[in-house]
């Protein structure tokens, strides 16, 4: 019994999280496109016909613009709320459209899916408790802040993508204007890494295996100041700082976790033919 887990790309250029089992996977948002999707999940030996359902956070445009195309051509289902729908206008074939509630699991095969609310500048935005038998994993990315539901769930994680977007000092600092930086930092942006670190310390579950580190920003972070501030931490939790510019690897996640070496907390590299993929 195990899970496969992978970010396809984590940042403001797009966000997409593979969660799959032996017969069917899952994508959490789809925000490059369609084409270099498919590139991505060739290159981790994951058949993109095993996708059956699309899950969509929020409707802002780095979660959802592979959507339209990919959901199209392999006829995934999309399961997205009215208001996220509404306020996304992602063009989606009727018939592939479903909706969800929050708390109220969704079945794909044998996969079950649990959406709950979260604090975002969004219509409706939500994250996801992905599991399969006694496995568990929680997609947690463009968070204000944390929420009592947020560490419940995170409670039961054997894995989790956290986002880690900003650094207090470096947003502070930077040449953002105050009202992009109120915006980030105010409560319904995103979480910092000292808050991401603060709930992994507080909260991770003995029996994670996994926490992939996510949605980095670009201007004020840095995927070696994440991992440097993770690493003495880290436990028999491997951390990894998934990438802007590439795929992570494939994680397998079997619900047995091992003493991890802080130098072996890991930073996914661009590519050299990716340099400028997203810039």
């Amino acid at each position: 019994m195990s899970l496969t887990i992978a970010s396809i790309n984590s940042g403001s250029n797009g966000n997409c999280y593979y969660i799959g089992n032996e017969d069917q996977g899952v994508f959490v948002d789809a925000g490059i496109s369609c084409r270099e999707t498919e590139k991505r999940m060739k290159r981790l030996a994951l058949p993109i016909e095993k996708i059956k359902a699309i899950f969509v956070s929020h409707e802002h445009g780095d979660h959802i613009t592979g959507i339209p195309a990919l959901s199209k051509k392999y006829q995934i289902p999309v399961y997205i709320t009215l208001p996220t729908l509404s306020n996304g206008r992602i063009p989606v074939e009727p018939h592939l459209i479903h909706s969800f509630k929050a708390h109220q699991p969704v079945q794909i095969g044998s996969l079950s899916i649990t959406p709950f609310p979260k604090y975002h500048d969004a219509a409706d935005p939500h994250s996801f408790l992905i599991q399969s038998k006694q496995l568990s994993v929680g997609v947690f990315t463009d968070i204000g802040k944390p929420c009592q539901q947020l560490i419940r769930y995170f409670k039961q994680c054997h894995a989790a993508f956290l986002e880690a977007n900003y650094d207090t000092q470096m947003l502070e600092k930077g040449n953002y204007p105050y009202h992009l930086k109120k915006r980030i930092a105010g409560g319904e942006g995103h979480l910092s890494n000292e808050q991401a670190l603060a709930l992994f310390l507080s909260h991770r579950p003995p029996f994670m295996s996994h926490l992939l580190l996510a949605h980095l920003s670009k201007n004020n972070n840095h995927p070696q100041l994440v991992a440097d501030m993770f690493a003495p931490h880290a436990g028999t939790t491997e951390v990894i700082v998934t990438s802007r510019y590439q795929e992570s690897e494939a994680y397998r996640v079997t619900g047995q976790s091992h003493p991890v070496q802080p130098q072996m907390i890991r930073q996914q590299k661009k590519r050299p033919s990716q340099l400028n993929l997203f810039e």
